[in-house]
């Protein structure tokens, strides 16, 4: 599917739950249940979500916690219909930006060894993997790495964002 709507990202509301869930089954093995989103909206201080939406349809979602210094992506998903047309990319970049809002030093996550498609992704914004956790996984006990930025208020991460934002928008 070619991208034919302009992609905007915004904070996820309640309303967007039952789009994020879909979403959410159709790409992952064992899904959130839609009330666990619910939960994180409503109550988890420390949690932020974003919706990415070509016009009006949610095509993708991400969520960040902020623990301690670090932002720790703990969900990121793109509709199967939609991916590779840059919605992960145009999620990423506005996560990278939310951390920074927050006073996040980096950005931490956890993908599976398997997932190249993601790992190249977060190699676009500097992620390096510093890690591994073997049987990471419970519906499979695939082994997860652990990817990192560098420092985000760094010149190296600064310089990243720019360019991602300008790339972007042209």
């Amino acid at each position: 599917m070619a991208l034919t709507a302009r992609v905007s990202v915004d904070p996820m509301r309640l309303e967007d739950v039952a789009a994020v869930h879909e979403i959410e089954r159709l790409s992952f093995q064992t899904p959130w249940p839609a009330h666990a989103f619910e939960q994180e909206l409503k109550g988890n201080r420390l949690a932020r979500y974003l919706v990415a939406r070509a016009g009006e349809r949610v095509v993708g979602f991400a969520g960040i916690w902020s623990m301690v210094d670090d932002a720790h992506v703990t969900t990121f998903g793109v509709h199967p219909d939609w991916r590779r047309q840059g919605i992960g990319r145009h999620l990423l970049l506005n996560l990278a930006e939310l951390s920074l809002v927050i006073g996040a030093r980096r950005m931490t996550l956890e993908v599976r060894a398997s997932n190249h498609a993601a790992q190249a992704l977060y190699r676009t914004f500097d992620f390096d993997i510093v890690g591994h956790r073997p049987g990471y996984y419970t519906d499979d006990g695939e082994d997860a790495l652990i990817m990192t930025t560098p420092e985000l208020d760094g010149p190296a991460m600064r310089g990243r964002i720019a360019t991602e934002r300008a790339r972007l928008a042209g």
